[in-house]
């Protein structure tokens, strides 16, 4: 596998976390991968060959080769039909809004094609853009061209969330909602309401979520420590609440998670 992280352009930085590119030469005992959730939206163009999304054990979609991966409150499983030429861009949770009118809420746990969040011709020529680049670095410079032009339509982040996203984000979502709001219930009301449509899921999923991927983070960097530990590190209540959310956002316990095949490509991304 070669996976590769580029930083956006200085305009993009606080919307845009990074690029990402992933070439895997396809290989007949090629199994499942899980995806996680990790409180990011993403748009991405597939150069080769096809990818089925499975939405049960069995069944299964082909993903769209240009599209946006809205906010995910589960795992699921992915499977290349052959040789695998991505290119993405990884959304900060407040980046996305600020190029759609719709709500992203729409996009929760979905494979969305860019025709049907921009206007047809711009999307298809984006993504003929896109194919016929012969280089990531071409591919950076469309896709920023693209979202500066979008960004100067001044699509707005509400202030209560954005400083709420950042407070999950300086400390890795262990900060409790009402902590931030300081108990009022005003706020809060109106917090999940600008929440919803402007990040997709609720302040609590978004908060587990990048609280999930810290703590990915330390068990696939830190093999060494114990559950406990941590559990203790990621400031859950106890090992059975660390344990619990894991299992509700991944599918599996820790130490399948570890000793899982099917968590190759999501463990690359943390190394």
């Amino acid at each position: 596998m070669n996976y590769q992280t580029i930083k956006p352009h200085r305009d993009l930085a606080s919307i845009v976390k990074f690029y990402w590119t992933l070439e895997v030469p396809f290989d007949p005992k090629n199994q499942k991968q899980k995806i996680v959730p990790d409180g990011c939206i993403e748009m991405t163009f597939n150069f080769g060959d096809k990818i089925k999304r499975y939405t049960s054990e069995t069944d299964y979609t082909l993903q769209p080769d240009a599209m946006v991966m809205g906010q995910r409150t589960k795992s699921f499983d992915i499977l290349p039909l052959g040789h695998v030429d991505t290119f993405a861009i990884c959304f900060y949770p407040i980046g996305f809004a600020n190029f759609v009118k719709q709500p992203l809420e729409n996009l929760v746990d979905k494979e969305t094609p860019i025709s049907e969040l921009f206007e047809q011709e711009e999307a298809s020529e984006l993504e003929q853009q896109m194919i016929e680049a012969t280089n990531s670095q071409q591919r950076i410079a469309i896709i920023e061209t693209f979202l500066l032009k979008k960004l100067n339509e001044k699509n707005t982040i509400s202030q209560i969330v954005k400083s709420t996203v950042d407070v999950f984000l300086e400390t890795n979502g262990t900060v409790p909602i009402n902590a931030i709001l300081k108990h009022d219930v005003s706020k809060r009301r109106q917090l999940e309401r600008h929440f919803r449509k402007q990040i997709g899921i609720s302040p609590k999923q978004l908060g587990k979520a990048i609280r999930l991927q810290a703590t990915l983070n330390l068990l696939l960097n830190k093999k060494s420590e114990t559950l406990t530990a941590i559990a203790y590190e990621s400031e859950y209540f106890d090992q059975n609440h660390f344990i619990k959310d894991f299992k509700d956002l991944i599918g599996l316990t820790p130490k399948e998670f570890l000793n899982n095949e099917h968590m190759a490509l999501s463990a690359l991304f943390y190394k």
